[in-house]
């Protein structure tokens, strides 16, 4: 009792602050999106969120060198093609944009992992993460698509896949596709609880993958639901997921919270591009301090319980955290 508990003798100086915190961020804990497009011949501002790029290929290589250079060892890959059909071929062409991509970092022998994101909503002229069938996703005939997807990525050399797509069922036959090609040694870091959210709008503007009719509703986790997230969870990982993903990050801590004591995968949470340009915006706007509200984030997504963050601020924070 007070006055023998005094508990701001361990807040009385930054070295002291520093001694006993409870809860650290490495760069090596950051997972930086890109976007890589085949719509241009430059890189071009993504107005939506101030500071990324949708990259061509020399451009894209010249940031990966920087974000290694950062202290950053991982980025994950989405990819704008020039043309788009209902089948979103692109997606799993042996020259599609990603599998161009990959195969350039990899001469360029970067160190870098490289992740991909596995979904068809960027390739498909409709927009949804599958094939339509009566107006609607249908989920069996789109695992094939998926499958064709990771198999070309990995092919092309990607380290680790990431099925974003929500269907069911796709982590058990990406894993199947990859072990019968004799990649079984190619991880999966699955989306496991991704949810419909608001949050989206800007990471669209910047990859063109807008619903061309309806909503993803029906395949993206209604956001009232945490018991959900865990079967969707335990579903992945009994299908072979080596890692989850909860996404957004900073409106479900709760649920990053519930998915790291329920199991002891990795687990990567995703601070999405509406968040990211909330803060950017923000901070323009001179409403908050840019880089103190940008580590609280980080430090709250990280004390919830993600591992790694997948984030449009790796490269920036990594910078201020290796020189803490």
């Amino acid at each position: 009792m007070f006055p023998t508990h005094r508990p701001r003798r361990l807040r009385r100086t930054p070295l002291l602050r520093d001694m006993v915190r409870e809860t650290l961020l490495h760069p090596e804990d950051l997972i930086y999106p890109m976007f890589v497009q085949e719509t241009s011949k430059k890189p071009e501002p993504i107005n939506a969120m101030p500071g990324q790029m949708r990259h061509t290929i020399d451009s894209l290589l010249s940031a990966c060198e920087q974000t290694a250079e950062s202290g950053v060892k991982s980025i994950i890959l989405f990819g704008i093609p020039e043309k788009k059909d209902e089948a979103g071929t692109g997606a799993y062409a042996d020259d599609g944009i990603v599998q161009r991509a990959v195969r350039a970092i990899k001469e360029k022998q970067i160190p870098l992992c490289v992740i991909t994101d596995v979904c068809m909503c960027e390739y498909t002229s409709h927009g949804h993460c599958g094939e339509i069938k009566d107006g609607d996703v249908a989920n069996d005939p789109s695992l094939k698509l998926l499958c064709k997807t990771a198999l070309s990525q990995v092919k092309a050399g990607a380290d680790v896949v990431a099925p974003s797509d929500m269907m069911d069922g796709r982590v058990g036959a990406i894993r199947k596709a990859l072990d019968d090609e004799g990649f079984q040694d190619t991880a999966i870091m699955a989306y496991s609880a991704k949810y419909a959210s608001a949050f989206y709008g800007p990471f669209r503007e910047a990859a063109g993958s807008a619903p061309q009719f309806g909503d993803r509703q029906s395949y993206q986790m209604d956001p009232a639901n945490v018991r959900e997230a865990l079967k969707e969870v335990q579903a992945d990982i009994d299908e072979g997921a080596d890692m989850v993903m909860v996404k957004p990050a900073l409106s479900y801590l709760d649920v990053i919270r519930a998915v790291k004591q329920s199991t002891n995968v990795p687990v990567a949470a995703y601070n999405v591009s509406g968040e990211y340009a909330m803060v950017e915006f923000a901070a323009k706007a001179g409403a908050l301090d840019r880089e103190r509200i940008i580590r609280e984030i980080l430090t709250s997504i990280r004390r919830a319980g993600a591992d790694l963050i997948l984030t449009y601020h790796a490269v920036e924070a990594a910078g201020w955290l290796s020189k803490r």
